[in-house]
Order: structure tokens, then C-alpha cells, then sequence
């Protein structure tokens, strides 16, 4: 590999944005428009995997045509909440702290492109952002650890090189794959249990509470081994 800065991998959804109970209320509606209604906790049980595994377990007997339908519908739904997304506390100041440890800050995401520009749009942090991907990027996303590997390709480091930070098991997991220690953060709304269990180093409340405990994390020791601080 290329001796590139250390890099952390960043989700988005739930973790930089709040945005994760706008994707349950829009797959709901979406879900109940095709004649399939799922229960709210079952959808927020699946957001943050691959969106062909979420509509094969939440809407398994419907027809091709009805999923297909179903996530064109979740796109519009969630697009006309876009003036509900906010950062999460604390994320531009964690991205901000990221940087100045001498670390790269990449979006390490596998949101459609569409609304990956709105939740760039919202972070008001590009000229942090080292790479980014989307789903164009993966046939199959989380928990597959193809958008890992794709983003640490991009940022030309390996896993030994990386720490990423998620709120979803499905982030854990797909970590865990490909070899990438992980940090929680609970502002997707799942436990500190789960993701400790699914493999998280550390779990804390928000990018906020992140930030504050920085140089006790994996990320400080990340600058601290290459020298960067």
C-alpha cells in the first residue's frame, strides 16, 4: 500500500446525521403502499444493511416488482424529510478533531448517491473528506464487507491503518470482516450490548461524546503508532 495518512471510516446514516428514524418512517409508509406493512421496530432492526437484504427480510413474499416499488417509494418518502436532517452533536467537531490529529477522514457509506449528496450537504464537512463511497460502488453492502474494502482502497491504507465508526451492527460485522477494528455510537438507536457483542472496541452516546474521549480511543493510538501527533 501506498504510505498514505492513517485513515478513519465513517458511516453516516445514524452516526454523523441523524437520520435513522426518517429511513423507518419512510420504509413504513413505503412498506404499507405496496400492501406489506412491517411493524416500525422490525424496519429499525434492518436500517443500516444492504437495502436488497433489507427487503428480502422485511418483505420476503412480495414480487420483484412490489420491492422494486417499495424502494423507489422509501427514496421519495425519505427525500421529502430532507429538511429534517440534522448532524448529530458533535460531528463536525469530531471530523474536525480527526484531521488535525493528521488522520483521514473518509465516508466510508453505501447510501445511494442521491442521498449522499443531501447528507454531504447537511455535514457541511467536504473539505475535510479525504473519499467517499455510495452504493454505486458494491453489489451487496452491509454486513458484506465490500464498502470497507472499497473505502480503504480509496483512501490507500489497509486495515491495520484504519478505525471506523459506525452505529449499526451491520457496520460492526461488516468490520469485523474485513479486519477493521470499529467504535459504537449509540445515535442510531442500537444498544451498546449489541454492538459491543457484535465486536465494537468502544461505544459512546454520540460523535459528541466520541470527540471528548478522542485520545482514549483506537483513533488517538492510530495517530500515536504512525507518528502523526
Amino acid at each position: 500500500m501506498s504510505k498514505k495518512k492513517p485513515a478513519v471510516l465513517f458511516d453516516i446514516d445514524g452516526t454523523l446525521i441523524d437520520s435513522t428514524f426518517l429511513h423507518v418512517h419512510a420504509w413504513a409508509r413505503a412498506f404499507a403502499d405496496i400492501g406489506e406493512p412491517v411493524e416500525a421496530w422490525r424496519i429499525h432492526r434492518s436500517i443500516g444493511m444492504d437495502g436488497s437484504t433489507l427487503l428480502t427480510g422485511l418483505a420476503g413474499d412480495a414480487d420483484e416488482d412490489a420491492r422494486k416499488r417499495a424502494k423507489d417509494l422509501h427514496s421519495r418518502y425519505y427525500r421529502e424529510t430532507a429538511a429534517l436532517l440534522r448532524p448529530l452533536p458533535g460531528a463536525r467537531e469530531l471530523l474536525d478533531a480527526v484531521d488535525k490529529l493528521g488522520l483521514q477522514v473518509v465516508l466510508a457509506t453505501s447510501a445511494p448517491e442521491d442521498e449522499l449528496a443531501m447528507l454531504r450537504e447537511v455535514l457541511d464537512s467536504d473539505h475535510l473528506v479525504s473519499a467517499v463511497t455510495s452504493s454505486e460502488d458494491v453489489d451487496t453492502a452491509k454486513p458484506q464487507p465490500d464498502i470497507i474494502e472499497v473505502a480503504l482502497q480509496r483512501a490507500g491504507v489497509d486495515a491495520a491503518h484504519a478505525v471506523f465508526v459506525g452505529d449499526a451492527v451491520w457496520d460492526v460485522e461488516a468490520c469485523q470482516r474485513a479486519g477493521v477494528p470499529t467504535i459504537g455510537v449509540l445515535s442510531g438507536g442500537v444498544s451498546q450490548g449489541e454492538l459491543e457483542k457484535a465486536g465494537a472496541q468502544q461505544v459512546f452516546e454520540n460523535p459528541l461524546e466520541l470527540c471528548q474521549h478522542l485520545d482514549d480511543t483506537s483513533i488517538a493510538a492510530l495517530a500515536n503508532m504512525v507518528g502523526t501527533r
